[in-house]
């Protein structure tokens, strides 16, 4: 029997299995962001959903002891987290975002954009929750997005847009798990191509921004996630443009428009420093997300066009 193997059938308990697996991730070194920040809350992240247990639980049970057959199948996924960088929700098939389960695989995008902050607050002062009757996710992924928006109104009709067929696979998959097929309607969609007439009350998206230098840089962990839901040219702002200018005729007189653009601000800010976007905080962390209102979508139009024809 090798020093590993030996070690490991030294893992008896669940705290002895998080322990064990934190330890392993700090060896490897592995980037943690899909969800978690740190070693110790990844391992025991995945050793709970490895033992189908819930995710916080009263102390006293991470002393309980497991069978072989629990340690095996938790090992081996601590070990696959290890060789294959996969980030933990494509392990599990699973991720949480504004408290919802949702499914996901390599061909969405992890959720974790602030802007769940935003629609637990309703969107609050800048629109009126009673008066939303249409908002548009673009470039939905998941649909994780358009599903919160939904939860938060539920008398409006949610249109989750996406390019990809595969992401609309995924969205799809979310949209009947949470029994929204009535309410959210996923649409193909090179951003606003499929939607000629229709308007919304809220726009919101979290389009492709990550522009060249940081997709050169991007941890391993990262790389597993569709290139592209994450690259938009140069600065990162190639669909952010788009958006803009397009954003005009579909968004309702009183409507706003909510775009994250991550490390791409920089870049937008400069380009466009006659606009005063409103770039909004969030408690839990994250930045990179302005907020127009349709009014100044249309002050601007032409503007848009001009800088990035």
């Amino acid at each position: 029997m090798t020093a590993d193997a030996e070690a490991i059938r030294e893992l008896r308990s669940i705290r002895d299995l998080i322990r064990w697996g934190m330890s392993r991730f700090n060896e490897a070194e592995l980037y943690f962001g899909h969800g978690t920040d740190n070693a110790l809350d990844e391992a025991a992240y995945l050793v709970m959903h490895s033992l189908q247990l819930p995710p916080v639980m009263p102390e006293r049970y991470l002393d309980c002891r497991v069978t072989e057959t629990e340690r095996a199948r938790v090992v081996a996924v601590l070990q696959k987290r290890i060789e294959t960088r996969l980030p933990s929700p494509y392990l599990t098939k699973e991720a949480w975002y504004g408290g919802m389960p949702f499914y996901v695989d390599e061909r969405v995008l992890i959720p974790r954009s602030p802007i769940i902050e935003l629609i637990e607050a309703h969107f609050e002062p800048w629109v009126d929750p009673d008066k939303v009757w249409n908002i548009l996710d673009l470039c939905t992924g998941s649909g994780c997005i358009a599903i919160a928006c939904a939860t938060a109104f539920p008398d409006a009709q949610v249109d989750a847009a996406d390019i990809s067929t595969d992401a609309l696979e995924v969205a799809r998959i979310n949209v009947a798990r949470h029994h929204l097929q009535e309410q959210v309607r996923p649409v193909e969609s090179d951003l606003f191509s499929a939607l000629k007439g229709r308007r919304y009350d809220i726009i919101v998206s979290n389009p492709p921004y990550v522009d060249r230098q940081d997709m050169d840089s991007l941890p391993a962990e990262f790389r597993h996630e569709p290139v592209l839901a994450l690259e938009a040219g140069e600065d990162g702002l190639d669909l952010v443009f788009t958006i803009l200018y397009e954003a005009m005729y579909h968004l309702e007189p009183h409507g706003i428009l909510i775009v994250e653009v991550g490390n791409s601000r920089v870049a937008l800010e400069e380009l466009l420093p006659e606009v005063a976007f409103l770039w909004l905080e969030f408690e839990r962390g994250g930045d990179g997300v302005f907020l127009l209102t349709a009014e100044q979508v249309r002050e601007h139009h032409e503007l848009f066009r001009l800088v990035r024809p």
